[in-house]
This record gives C-alpha cells, sequence and structure tokens, in this order.
C-alpha cells in the first residue's frame, strides 16, 4: 500500500455494530477476543466545530482505518475556552456538541471506535482548573486549589450534571443517544488525574468511586476505565522498584488501588520515559520502558484480573540524542510486549501513540506528533502491528479489509 492510496481509499462501512465486552482480562467483540491498535487525535471534536476544517477529521478517521487501527481516544470535553463544549457549569453550545456528534457519525462511517474523555486534569480545554474557578467565581467554592475539583460539593455537581448531559446526547446524526452507541469503544473518566495535597490518595480514591459509579448508573452498555499515567501509591511494593523516581508515588494516584475499582473495567497506562527521566541514555529509557509495560501486564494477569489499555505511549522529538530511528525501537519494543500478552490471552488488550494528525495541522503538533505517511518506519511498524493482531483475532480469513491490507505486507 502506498502513502497516497492510504489518503484516498476508504474502507466499507460497518453494519450492525455491537458493543465491546469485557470478560476477565480480556477485551470481547461479537464472543470473539478483541485486541486494539490504536491512536490519539484529541483534537477530532474541536475540527468538527467549523465546516472548513472537518475534512481534516473525514481524512484522519480514514487513514486510521486504512492503516487497520480499531480505536482512536479523544477528548469529549472542551471547558470554558474558546469553541466551549460547556460554556459555564450545565450550560452548552449546540453547536459545538453537533461537532461531537458528527465525530462519532464520522467514526462509525470509518469502522473506527472511539475511547471518549470526559475531563482533563490539565489545564488546556478547561480542565480541573476551569470548574474550580467556575465555583469561586459563584462563590462556591471551598478552595482555589484546582484539586479541591475532586473533594467540593459543588464542584462534584457540575461534573456529574457534565456526564448525564453527555452520556445521555441524542446524537443529531445518527439518531442515537451516546450511551447506547456501539462506536463508544469505553469513556474514559479523566486524562492523567493527580491529586498532589493529598499524596496518600484517599482524596482521589474517593471520587474515583463515586464517579465510576455515576457513570454505571446511566451507561451499562460501555466500558469504563480512569484514565491514569499507571504511577504505583506510597503502600505499593512496586513505587521503588517500578516507578520513575519518588515523586511517582506521591501524585495522589495509585495504579492498583485506583485500577481495582468495582465500576472501572480496564487499567490504562501511560508510557513517557523521556519525560519522566532527563539523565538517562535512549538504550536505559527503551530498557526501563519494557520494564513498565511487563509490570503493568502482570498487574493485570495476576492480581487485577482486568485488561491494560497503554493509551498513550510517546518519544519526544525534541529531546537533545533524539534520533528518528528512536521511534521506531521504541514503539516496536511496546508492541512486542503487547503482542505477546495477546498471543499467550493475556492482558496486554492494545495500545494508543501519541498523536497522530493529517497535513496542514502543524498548530496542533507537539514533541510527539507525527502524520503517520510522512514517517515511513512508523507506518510501517503500525500496519504490521494491526495485522499480526488481526492474525491472532482470526480476522484475516473473514474480514475482508483486513485480508486486502494485510495480504500487502506478506
Amino acid at each position: 500500500m502506498s502513502f497516497g492510496d492510504l489518503k484516498l481509499s476508504s474502507f466499507p462501512r460497518e453494519q450492525g455494530l455491537s458493543f465491546v465486552e469485557r470478560n476477565g482480562t480480556r477485551f470481547f467483540l461479537d464472543g470473539k477476543p478483541l485486541y486494539v491498535n490504536g491512536w490519539n487525535s484529541y483534537w477530532l471534536m474541536a475540527h468538527s466545530v467549523e465546516e472548513n476544517t472537518r475534512p481534516k477529521v473525514s481524512a484522519m478517521l480514514r487513514a486510521g482505518a486504512n492503516m487497520g487501527l480499531t480505536v482512536c481516544r479523544t477528548w469529549a470535553f472542551n471547558d470554558g475556552g474558546y469553541h466551549a463544549l460547556q460554556v459555564s457549569p450545565g450550560q452548552f453550545d449546540e453547536r459545538v456538541f453537533k461537532a461531537l456528534d458528527f465525530v462519532i457519525a464520522e467514526a462509525r462511517r470509518h469502522g473506527i471506535r472511539l475511547l471518549l474523555s470526559l475531563v482533563n486534569n490539565l489545564q488546556p480545554y478547561g480542565g480541573k482548573t476551569q470548574y474550580v474557578n467556575w465555583a469561586w467565581q459563584e462563590g462556591l467554592g471551598l478552595s482555589s486549589s484546582n484539586d479541591s475539583f475532586f473533594y467540593d460539593p459543588s464542584i462534584r455537581k457540575y461534573f456529574k450534571n457534565y456526564v448525564l448531559t453527555v452520556l445521555t446526547r441524542k446524537n443529531t446524526i445518527t439518531g442515537i443517544e451516546y450511551r447506547n452507541d456501539p462506536t463508544i469503544f469505553a469513556w474514559e473518566l479523566i486524562n492523567e488525574p493527580r491529586c498532589i495535597t493529598d499524596p496518600s490518595g484517599d482524596t482521589l480514591q474517593d471520587w474515583l468511586e463515586e464517579m465510576t459509579a455515576f457513570v454505571k448508573s446511566i451507561d451499562k452498555n460501555h466500558l469504563l476505565t480512569i484514565g491514569l499515567e499507571g504511577f504505583y501509591g506510597p503502600k505499593s511494593p512496586k513505587k521503588s522498584t517500578v516507578n520513575p523516581e519518588e515523586w511517582a508515588s506521591v501524585l495522589g494516584s495509585d495504579f492498583m488501588r485506583n485500577s481495582n475499582i468495582t465500576h472501572v473495567d480496564f487499567a490504562s497506562v501511560h508510557i513517557y520515559a523521556d519525560q519522566w527521566f532527563h539523565h538517562l541514555g535512549f538504550e536505559e529509557k527503551r530498557t526501563y520502558v519494557s520494564k513498565w509495560v511487563r509490570s503493568h501486564i502482570e498487574d493485570c494477569d495476576k492480581e487485577l484480573k482486568k485488561p491494560v489499555m497503554f493509551t498513550e505511549y510517546g518519544l519526544s522529538d525534541q529531546n537533545k540524542d533524539y534520533q528518528p530511528s528512536q521511534r521506531e525501537l521504541l514503539y516496536r519494543t511496546i508492541l512486542d510486549i503487547i503482542y505477546k500478552s495477546a498471543k499467550k490471552k493475556g492482558s496486554g488488550a492494545g495500545a494508543l501513540i501519541w498523536q497522530f494528525f493529517v497535513e496542514g495541522m502543524a498548530e496542533y503538533n507537539d514533541d510527539f506528533g507525527m502524520v503517520p505517511w510522512e514517517s515511513p518506519p512508523i507506518f510501517k511498524l503500525t500496519v504490521e502491528h494491526s495485522c499480526r493482531l488481526a492474525r491472532i483475532q482470526g480476522l484475516l480469513q473473514e474480514n475482508e479489509k483486513f485480508k486486502r491490507l494485510c495480504s500487502k505486507r506478506k
């Protein structure tokens, strides 16, 4: 497949979608095991608001499908800023909601499922800080600390109302309520939660228990994950053997404790060794990443008994020793471990690269982003991984899309 083919061709629309389910440490779709090769394009809703930028959304979803990718993680939030979905607590911009409707409908058209994140721990697109500012402006806030997002009763009400509104939204294009739409792979509660004002982790744990139960009270169809980075907490035996450094155990989150919550269907982990270690060389970081990935799969195999998704992984091109070949080496290391777990029917359920976009979107790039067909080694590795996962799922015999795609890789 040439890169030109990738952008021009399109696979036929999937009919009669079923919900992805979880049984033990594995995902299932229509009774068969499901393993995910996917990507992050957080900007899909933002780019769907204006008619002139919507084609880039369609192009990205089409390109993902044509690489054999099956899940895209993207933001289902934009709180209080430019093109805000939630303009103020409980007030929504219908134009932006229609943009999210478009993203979901377009993903369905291209056979892509969406992992939709509901709020940001960080400031971009509003995040915890915006919720705290709203409470403060209304004279209701208990504290100006952005961690009050987790314990302020008024802010908890704001967030619950947001969740209820999104989950019960009726898509103006498909006519399907979000909670009834199998195009949505799963909900992610919050991107990279940290509560550094309570390193014991009790404050975040309490919030997670309340909010995961609330989501499941509204939507019993979809899987739910938290959005964790994967750090081990202060009481974990792995805090000193697997965490990058001491700081990682006192962020108020705890991979094992948080992921063990009843309503959490699968664990989530991020991989940014180059951001966590500045004194190590590339090969040392790669060795660490191998340990990090294996550790979390082991946890989910033996203790949590749930699937684990590595929902963000990346390597910055701003590292002083950066070489483009390092990305292929690191990403292959991650994907190989997941593939081995999948072959053994283990809990390593998939990974989502951070991040892909299409041409003409330089302003959405960061240290990690790429146009896939402009990075031939990553493009080749991505398709190769899609095909080997398809092979162990038995899709090469019955799925025309993968049959066509993977016959070209031999």
